[in-house]
């Protein structure tokens, strides 16, 4: 089982998109921080509880001094407090980082952290059966649709245009 630690955004997609019991139905052990899901709505909170409650998810809480150690670590300013604690939480686990937001993906890969983002969790649902790929397509088209980080980056759609080509193929 692999271990991965999400940011905000990731929850949100999944949430918004209705993907929620799906990705946590996938073969990983999900962790966040408290940080994090402080970012979320409360309805959003909501929903994660209920997966906190049954073991699904594991929710973080950095002591002080660990606060202290992102606050001293040589992390660029692009990335929020919670965007740290991610990072922070992937290198003490030695797990994978799923996050949408450029900042963090890039301080992860000069870390040497192994990351992904949605379109690698659409990768897992689609390959662990959870959607079939007519599914897949419609939600990521209306993910792309939706949010601006996907709508705005060439590269993103062509890797989206890539999976909807593969996963309606008859």
């Amino acid at each position: 089982m692999k271990i991965v630690v999400t940011d905000a955004c990731i929850f949100i997609d999944v949430i918004e998109l209705q993907l929620t019991a799906k990705f946590f139905g996938l073969d990983l052990e999900i962790h966040t921080t408290r940080d994090v899901f402080d970012e979320l709505y409360p309805e959003q909170q909501q929903i994660l509880e209920a997966y906190q409650g049954n073991s699904k998810l594991t929710i973080h809480i950095l002591s002080p001094d660990e606060k202290l150690a992102l606050l001293s670590d040589d992390f660029p300013k692009a990335l929020t407090p919670e965007d740290r604690s991610v990072v922070f939480i992937a290198q003490k686990l030695d797990a994978i980082v799923l996050s949408s937001d450029k900042p963090v993906r890039k301080v992860a890969k000069k870390l040497a952290i192994e990351y992904h983002g949605m379109i690698w969790i659409f990768d897992q649902l689609v390959e662990k059966g959870h959607l079939s790929g007519e599914e897949a397509s419609v939600k990521i088209t209306l993910m792309v649709n939706t949010n601006l980080i996907y709508r705005n980056n060439m590269e993103m759609q062509g890797e989206v245009g890539k999976r909807i080509r593969n996963w309606t193929k008859k």
